[in-house]
């Protein structure tokens, strides 16, 4: 059993999350991202692997021009698809020095409450739909009434009308049929005040598709 926690995986470290990953510790492997919530930089993603030594089966190889070690040494290209990499872990320590556990935690939790104040602030404009329960830290909101196809029509176009005029980045999903704006709340910086004047950016840029 394998537990794709690429963000869900964070909200482990908060007492008011801690619930939603209630049972994943009897899996075999989880997977989760830091460079999403821990802040460090793209692709610093971690495997935990429970069977170490079928890990080490998987991702070992050994050319002869490689260096030789010990018996009991710990080769750490035995862990990973590369044999020559950045050095990840260094960000990834320096941050978890920084956060420490409470930090981590505020951090994840302050991201879920600005994500529900996002999809709040949404919401409450006519003709706006947010599609998901927002519980961690990102909502879904598709545009507009009519068929699929005119939803999806009216979704793109104020997705690159925020794209293009630039206050937030928003990217868009097929979701169950529907094609959705996706809203993350990931960076460290981000406050309310960035949220309320994403919100704004989003709902102007709807009224505008509306106007055409």
């Amino acid at each position: 059993m394998h537990v794709d926690g690429a963000f869900g995986l964070w909200a482990r470290a908060t007492e008011g999350h801690r619930h939603l990953t209630a049972g994943i510790e009897g899996a075999d492997s989880w997977v989760t991202d830091g460079h999403k919530w821990l802040q460090v930089p793209y692709d610093s993603g971690f495997a935990i692997v429970r069977d170490r030594e079928a890990h080490q089966r998987a991702m070992t190889q050994w050319s002869s021009y490689l260096p030789t070690v010990a018996q009991g040494d710990r080769v750490p290209s035995a862990f990973v698809p590369e044999l020559s990499r950045r050095a990840r872990g260094t960000p990834v320590w320096a941050m978890l020095k920084t956060l420490g556990r409470q930090g981590v935690a505020e951090l994840v939790e302050r991201h879920c409450r600005l994500a529900q104040r996002f999809a709040a602030l949404l919401a409450a404009e006519p003709g706006i739909q947010i599609l998901n329960e927002v519980i961690i830290n990102q909502a879904i909101a598709n545009f507009g009434e009519g068929d699929a196809e005119a939803r999806r029509a009216a979704t793109e176009a104020v997705i690159a009308r925020v794209q293009e005029d630039g206050v937030c980045f928003v990217g868009g999903a097929n979701w169950h049929g529907d094609w959705v704006m996706r809203i993350s709340i990931s960076s460290g910086a981000t406050n309310e005040q960035d949220v309320e004047r994403s919100a704004e950016a989003i709902i102007a840029a709807w009224r505008a598709v509306q106007q055409k």
